[in-house]
């Protein structure tokens, strides 16, 4: 246990240039006070005192604003940076080496029984404001950008941003998206552009008629001419 704790703080110093001393980051980091709070309640939680675990996290969401289901399970060196509105739902599964920032949700999309969050691999970064929803896996070493909504599995090493998200990147290449906005079809060159193809037709099946009455004439002479 007391390792575990020591791992939760040493993260800190990892991900987050602000942490000048172990001090300061067991005094005053909400983030590792939220984390130290759920393992005593997940704790309790599997050994079904609910009542006892749900009270221990809403205590640490009133102190923290940081608020983690009993239930959800978390790897080593999970890093909550500053922390305010995160929310983490019950059959929510975090890997390790995991950075979350503020206003993140990982949560469900409905009343559904049974797992109903999502789980997240190893080393992923979620930015600040993004919404994960839903039962599904987000690879190992993706991230989530600010204020992305991902409604779908992400695979491993990719970045995923947007309302719905969408992958952007995948193993450091920029993914091609379907739609490009900069060269969206004009309806009026389309028009355009169609009716000079059926000009085009139009004039070659002129030509091969022309062609046609032309051998047609020059046949009928030499016949007048026998």
């Amino acid at each position: 246990m007391f390792r575990q704790f020591k791992s939760d703080v040493d993260v800190v110093f990892e991900n987050d240039p602000a942490a000048r001393s172990r001090l300061e980051v067991i005094l005053t980091y909400s983030g590792v006070h939220a984390i130290w709070a759920h393992r005593i309640a997940h704790f309790l939680y599997r050994k079904k005192f609910f009542a006892l675990a749900r009270l221990i996290s809403q205590f640490s969401r009133f102190m923290t604003g940081i608020e983690i289901h009993p239930g959800a399970r978390i790897g080593s060196r999970l890093f909550i940076d500053h922390g305010m509105g995160v929310v983490i739902g019950e059959t929510c599964e975090i890997g390790d080496n995991v950075v979350i920032y503020q206003g993140v949700t990982l949560g469900g999309t409905g009343k559904e029984k049974g797992k109903r969050h999502p789980t997240i691999g190893n080393n992923v970064v979620i930015g600040s404001g993004a919404k994960v929803l839903g039962s599904f896996q987000v690879g190992d070493s993706s991230s989530i950008g600010s204020n992305a909504v991902v409604l779908r599995e992400v695979p491993e090493n990719c970045t995923v941003v947007g309302n719905p998200g969408r992958v952007v990147r995948r193993n450091g290449e920029r993914v091609k998206d379907r739609l490009d906005h900069t060269q969206l079809p004009d309806p009026v060159i389309e028009m355009f552009r169609a009716m000079q193809q059926d000009i085009d037709r139009l004039k070659e099946e002129l030509s091969e008629l022309r062609q046609h009455q032309k051998e047609k004439g020059e046949s009928q002479n030499d016949n007048h001419a026998l």
